[in-house]
């Protein structure tokens, strides 16, 4: 895949993309391993969002498609999850909010009557090439969207789950190996995976299982509307692979950890990165 130089503003969206990002819209094939269940997804407008939202569509699980603001392109995941016969419920709002974080949850709650997967996606980042570029606002901004939302999403979602019920977080190879000029993405992504490490275990005994996804360049609005073009034209190409993941390659990895077959699965980091190791 060759994309062109391009530029969009924060926090982007999926129509202007050269070349279309893939979210498995006419590939991905489901085979019933999350009937019945009900999801959160976090981010779920676009990119791996919505990618994960229409692979559990498809696998049987009516979807929570949470966004900030992106009302277009959350309105077409909606409309791939009921085309797969499930339920899509559309909550704008800033997760950098704990309150709106709350009344995420609370809404599936009162949808759906549990909450069986939560997927915490949604992300912020920036490129600045020196630190006393990174403004104080941004700082905090990405650290309340990236890592706080987790944190609030999951002890609202708690009460709402039953053994069995999972967690799926977000992180990034970044949390391994940190570019310089994504100091505070990075330090949410690494923050990310200690959660995981240590949810995993307080939430054991009440048979929640904690696990996150580490990707690498995933081609998705988040690249053109956060780096510079220069970038975007080279994206993804210093990988193993030599090429940037799109969506779609990312969201089996979260319907194995959602279903029952994860069963024995947690506190784990499952890395999707184009050959580039996240030890």
């Amino acid at each position: 895949m060759n994309q062109p130089p391009q530029q969009q503003t924060p926090p982007g969206a999926t129509g202007p993309m050269r070349p279309r990002p893939d979210h498995g819209e006419e590939t991905y094939r489901g085979s019933g391993r999350l009937a019945g269940k009900a999801a959160v997804i976090t981010g779920g407008d676009s990119g791996i969002g919505r990618a994960v939202a229409i692979a559990f569509a498809r696998e049987g699980a009516d979807v929570l498609i949470s966004y900030l603001d992106e009302h277009e392109d959350a309105r077409e995941t909606a409309q791939w999850v009921e085309r797969a016969g499930r339920k899509a419920v559309l909550v704008p709002g800033d997760l950098a909010d704990p309150a709106h974080c709350r009344a995420v949850v609370r809404t599936a709650a009162e949808t759906f009557g549990r909450i069986d997967v939560l997927v915490s996606n949604a992300a912020y980042q920036m490129t600045r090439e020196a630190l006393e570029d990174i403004p104080d606002e941004e700082w905090d901004h990405t650290l309340a969207t990236n890592l706080s939302a987790l944190f609030h999403l999951c002890k609202a979602a708690v009460p709402h789950m039953r053994p069995g019920a999972s967690v799926i977080a977000t992180t990034s190879v970044n949390s391994d190996m940190p570019p310089p000029q994504l100091l505070p993405y990075d330090v949410t992504k690494a923050g990310i995976a200690n959660f995981v490490g240590a949810a995993s275990q307080l939430l054991a005994e009440k048979g929640i299982r904690v696990n996150s996804v580490a990707p690498g360049p995933i081609w998705t609005p988040l690249i053109p509307s956060t780096m510079p073009e220069d970038q975007v034209e080279g994206f993804g190409k210093d990988v193993p692979l030599g090429r940037p993941g799109q969506p779609a390659e990312v969201a089996p990895v979260y319907v194995l950890l959602a279903s029952d077959e994860g069963s024995y699965v947690s506190g784990a980091r499952i890395a999707v990165t184009g050959g580039q190791p996240v030890l």
